[in-house]
């Protein structure tokens, strides 16, 4: 468990701590949180974040050093030098073991395990459920950690393939081999519902797909079944398709892409800025409300 000390020099040359999939369960989590190999984060928006947390994890501030100060958007994908260091800030190694969870259930968690894995790292989870999933159980809680006084050693360089940005987007909406998701709710997608961002226009990329990222969840907020998973992942976007998701500032878009890539469906991109970026105004087309 990360507790804010330096990890045992004994364990340095131990044998990675590898997980069962990009997805973990609590009991997983609980039978683990004593390993120093393992860094748990919470990665709760600034929305839904909350002084309670599951023992030994370090708060991860996903627009803050996760994040790009000179970009106009939100989230965005910092330098890899940033990225470094941030990682290293939470005692992240080369070896180490991520596991991220989120105060809502799987929502900015998600992006956790995008961003580490297009950087490089692969032995990252998303804790299934979340936080809540874990009180619901009747599971201990704590104050968050203090940051590890000795630093990781990771290093990260984000790959471009991963991500997309606007001019990509454009290119996959004409493209009858690609599908774009949209993870936002239904009347965000419609412009039905108000966006959360002041100055977006309300509505939808044209071609753009609608699967809200909650329709992979179930009433618990644990995800779906495989089974269930691929069918609502296919009946989106058909086997083959190149994906590229997206959601209102490339959060959930990445909800999006854990349950495609659990689908078996590795040809996935998000759209970082997602629509507070393609929703400015501008010249980029909207299907808004009739």
């Amino acid at each position: 468990m990360s507790t804010g000390t330096p990890h045992d020099d004994a364990r340095h040359d131990d044998a990675p701590l590898e997980l069962p999939g990009p997805v973990v369960g609590t009991g997983w989590l609980a039978g683990h949180l004593d390993d120093p190999r393992l860094v748990l984060v919470d990665a709760s928006s600034t929305l839904n974040r909350t002084d309670e947390a599951i023992p030994g994890a370090l708060l991860l501030d996903l627009d803050g050093a996760f994040a790009d100060p000179s970009a106009e958007l939100p989230h965005t994908l910092p330098p890899a030098e940033q990225l470094t260091a941030a990682a290293r800030s939470l005692g992240i190694s080369r070896t180490g073991t991520v596991v991220a969870y989120d105060a809502k259930g799987i929502f900015a968690s998600a992006r956790v395990w995008w961003v580490l894995r297009a950087a490089g790292f692969d032995r990252v989870a998303v804790l299934d459920g979340g936080l809540p999933a874990w009180v619901a159980e009747g599971r201990p809680t704590a104050a968050h950690a203090a940051p590890p006084a000795e630093p990781g050693d990771v290093e990260l360089a984000p790959r471009g393939e991963f991500f997309a940005d606007a001019e990509d987007v454009a290119r996959a909406l004409g493209d009858p081999a690609a599908t774009v998701l949209d993870a936002r709710s239904a009347g965000r997608f419609a412009g039905t519902e108000p966006e959360p961002r002041p100055g977006l226009r309300p509505g939808h990329m044209p071609g753009a797909v609608n699967l809200p990222y909650t329709q992979l969840q179930g009433p618990d907020g644990r995800l779906l079944p495989l089974p269930e998973l691929r069918e609502r992942i296919t009946a989106a976007a058909p086997e083959g398709q190149r994906l590229v998701t997206s959601c209102g500032s490339g959060l959930t878009a990445c909800v999006l892409a854990l349950g495609a890539h659990l689908a078996g469906r590795d040809d996935v991109a998000v759209y970082d800025g997602s629509w507070a970026d393609w929703g400015r105004p501008g010249p980029r087309p909207v299907v808004g409300p009739a």
